[in-house]
């Protein structure tokens, strides 16, 4: 009926044991099976469930604004009152775009990019994924610096010569690259990078990025569909207060509905249509469900101490686990940045995709399906982060990480 019998490949299993699990219900921290079985959700629908599951203010106003229809393909209040909310609270935007997705976002800015500098390629590093989008989906080829392989069948290798591929944590590799090429129109990257296990890197790199876009007049964009209102209400942007000409975002601007968005710099967002001619364009951006669902999730966010408080517990969550692993010298660790957490089958912290070595990933499966026997979920791939919400509470956390350090001794054994 379906490719793989799921609607996105992640969902099939194939990094882990047994057949995809299928959900009917969500509520809070914890999420329910079609046969009734109860999981503690450490994957909150990759991330924007920053709230947890079906909470009140988002099912309030969804209830309220599904009386009015669901979508109209016109203006509405409610994207001009999530506008405000977010350019009044977010210094880093001047102007934003909704879309329908955090693919669509990239691939709008990338778009944006191009037509506001009138250069052609870009740099993106292995290890951040940036949606599917045809010029992006790419891996290096051989040596430090190359211009991009598809990784995906569809995509005329033209298309991903127009991407060029460092490592992360290259700054020599990026300023070689950008004396030597004038068609650089902007170098793209996930601040934070989660998507390839949690990489993450030093301050200082990413200030050399932004002083070396500045010196040869390309864009910085950051990719914050994970890190954007995650790890602050300024995402990555503000968590190391630095300035991008561009951010794009993702899910959880909508509460968990399906929805993203693309802004920065007014100059450069002024190109868009219909004040510019880079075009963009959708029957169901800002939709009014997804914008209404959005208001109410980000009202929440600007709570006093919000982000504290989630931090306080995560950081809670995974000492628990660390110093299990410590005292028993097993060779892994946990790296952690805000709410999120990603387990790592090696002590040396990971800043590249190289770092991360496919043969151990037969110790999260083990791991993975341990837990779910256990009732607790995390993302069906070893090279997927967890996620702490708000919904999680301190003693459900204590037991979480009771049965998690059981099955790293069945695991590291």
């Amino acid at each position: 009926m379906f490719p793989g019998g799921v609607h996105s490949p992640v969902r099939a299993f194939k990094s882990v044991d047994g057949p995809p699990i299928f959900m009917k219900k969500g509520d809070g921290c914890h999420i329910t099976d079609v046969d009734n079985n109860t999981y503690l959700d450490f994957c909150c629908s990759w991330g924007p469930l920053i709230l947890g599951h079906n909470h009140p203010s988002i099912r309030k106003t969804l209830k309220k604004n599904l009386d009015n229809g669901t979508s109209f393909g016109t203006p509405t209040a409610l994207g001009n009152d999530i506008g405000k909310l977010l350019l009044d609270n977010h210094k880093y935007l001047d102007m934003v775009r909704f879309v329908s997705s955090g693919t669509e976002a990239v691939m709008s800015a990338i778009r944006l990019a191009r037509g506001y500098t009138g250069k052609n390629k870009i740099i993106k590093f292995e290890g951040c994924y940036h949606g599917h989008v045809d010029s992006l989906l790419v891996k290096a080829g051989s040596g430090l610096a190359t211009f991009g392989v598809s990784t995906s069948a569809g995509i005329p290798e033209s298309f991903a010569q127009e991407t060029i591929v460092l490592p992360l944590n290259d700054l020599q590799g990026c300023m070689d690259l950008l004396k030597s090429n004038d068609d650089i129109a902007a170098i793209i990257i996930e601040p934070i990078p989660a998507n390839n296990g949690l990489l993450l890197q030093d301050r200082n790199f990413l200030a050399w990025l932004r002083k070396l876009c500045d010196d040869h007049k390309v864009l910085l964009i950051f990719d914050e569909v994970i890190s954007g209102f995650r790890v602050g209400f300024e995402g990555a942007a503000g968590y190391y207060s630095i300035q991008p000409d561009l951010l794009t975002f993702g899910k959880i601007l909508g509460g968990g509905l399906p929805v993203g968005a693309f802004g920065g710099k007014k100059e450069i967002m002024a190109h868009v249509a219909p004040l510019g001619n880079v075009y963009q364009a959708g029957t169901l951006s800002a939709n009014p469900l997804a914008i209404s669902a959005g208001i109410a999730a980000l009202t929440e966010l600007l709570k006093p101490n919000f982000y504290e408080s989630l931090e306080e517990k995560t950081q809670y969550f995974v000492g628990l686990i660390q110093a299990h692993i410590k005292a028993k010298k097993y060779n892994m660790s946990i790296q952690t940045i805000a709410s999120i957490f990603w387990f790592s089958f090696s002590k040396k912290r990971a800043m590249t995709a190289d770092d991360i070595r496919p043969s151990k990933m037969k110790l999260f499966r083990e791991m993975h399906a341990i837990l779910l026997k256990k009732g607790i979920y995390l993302g069906p791939s070893g090279y997927e982060v967890g996620f702490i919400s708000a919904a999680h509470d301190k003693e459900t956390l204590t037991i979480a990480a009771k049965v998690i350090n059981k099955a790293i001794d069945k695991v590291m054994k």
